[in-house]
């Protein structure tokens, strides 16, 4: 099959060598007349050699990789990933976890599948489609779900939100395939969440912090914990069925609030040792964090950067937030931190957080190194894909 051409400039061929998933456009010297957005495209050197075919769209990821070398993408390119991607679930024991039933089915360039995100939740299924190109793909993706997932009995679209403006103006999210579906209660490790796929944040839950709130769970017993940014409450309710004391959850959405205080509820006769707050954390914090009353306090905060403009600011965001958090903290209390920004890498990260501990002149030590689960594999050839960094201090 004969693409349109994306020309490389000189010497600047190395990244897809490399087997980078992104083609960004300091890299193109020529593209071909009549590219539009979406459209499949094959990558050639100053030389005119094939190096690929990916995905094209105008913006500074110029192209999204599919396929390596000279030849043509496999026609059944798409769903064999996809059956590569659903294999690894099931290798990871998920697929029949009796206890889980929300997970990442598909994780971008970590599948192979730049661009593309799949969750699923009981028997839905939810694509998001970060490119163009993928979202033109939407339908065999969900069709090929249906059909190779038991499980999936219906796919919903939920894209508008992160694709370009000039292209999501011409799209609405919604159903794919099945009887309509937007929201449902799933279980991840046996504790019960209700999911709202059409109104939450992302694709309705944090799934990538599956295994960090089981290891706060193991913490819990019999302590005070306050859990900021909390969303729908995960950590929180992780913490009360390990048995804490009391866990104030606090997050400025009202809607959040409302979904935290039914997933406490539907994890049993919780309500009596939970409080949540609707307000800024850091005015919160401000007010209430001055005395070290929390014997952990998880601070989970959304991406405070997009972009390489906005990390000095976003760092020393991390930084204020942190050391409010350890003031806080009871002497020996646990301080779970993270960060999801993925232009703050990991040991930009963990200096902001030896910041902070500097400014509130505690000691500490590092317990736990975090990440996202393996339901979110990073490629080893695109260290972005790594997005989420994660800390545990005990700070005396």
């Amino acid at each position: 099959m004969t693409y349109p051409t994306i020309t490389l400039k000189k010497g600047r061929e190395g990244a897809l060598q490399r087997f980078s998933p992104w083609l960004f456009s300091g890299s193109v010297a020529h593209e071909d007349e009549g590219i539009e957005d979406g459209d499949t495209v094959r990558v050639v050197d100053s030389a005119g050699n094939s190096l690929g075919v990916g995905h094209y769209q105008a913006g500074s990821i110029r192209v999204r990789m599919l396929h390596f070398g000279a030849d043509n993408a496999p026609a059944d390119l798409l769903a064999s990933r996809l059956e590569r991607a659903l294999e690894l679930r099931a290798r990871l024991g998920l697929a029949a976890d009796p206890l889980t039933d929300a997970y990442r089915l598909v994780h971008a360039a970590g599948d192979q599948l730049p661009g593309l995100i799949v969750d699923r939740y009981g028997p839905v299924a939810v694509v998001q489609c970060h490119s163009i190109g993928m979202h033109h793909q939407r339908q065999l993706i969900a069709d090929t779900l249906l059909e190779r997932v038991p499980q999936i009995t219906a796919v919903y679209d939920k894209s508008a939100a992160v694709l370009p403006e000039r292209y999501a103006h011409t799209i609405s999210d919604g159903m794919l395939g099945g009887e309509t579906v937007t929201e449902l209660t799933v279980r991840e490790n046996g504790r019960r969440f209700r999911i709202d796929i059409a109104g939450g944040q992302k694709t309705g839950f944090f799934l990538d912090q599956r295994e960090n709130r089981w290891l706060l769970g193991g913490y819990a017993q019999d302590k005070v914990v306050l859990n900021t940014f909390c969303y729908t409450g995960g950590f929180s309710v992780y913490a009360l069925l390990g048995g804490a004391a009391q866990v104030d959850s606090v997050d400025l959405s009202g809607n959040a609030m409302e979904l935290t205080s039914t997933n406490v509820h539907l994890n049993g006769d919780l309500a009596d040792r939970h409080a949540g707050y609707t307000a800024d954390v850091m005015d919160w914090l401000k007010e209430h964090g001055r005395e070290p009353k929390y014997d952990i306090v998880v601070v989970d905060p959304p991406a405070f950067a997009k972009n390489k403009h906005r990390r000095h600011k976003a760092v020393q965001a991390y930084k204020r937030l942190n050391a409010r958090a350890m003031q806080a903290l009871k002497p020996g209390g646990l301080l779970f931190t993270f960060s999801c920004s993925r232009v703050v890498d990991r040991q930009l990260f963990y200096d902001t957080i030896v910041a902070a501990g500097l400014e509130t002149g505690r000691s500490a030590r590092v317990l736990h190194r975090l990440g996202q689960g393996p339901d979110h594999p990073v490629n080893l050839y695109h260290a972005e894909g790594e997005y989420l960094k994660g800390l545990v201090l005990q700070v005396d």
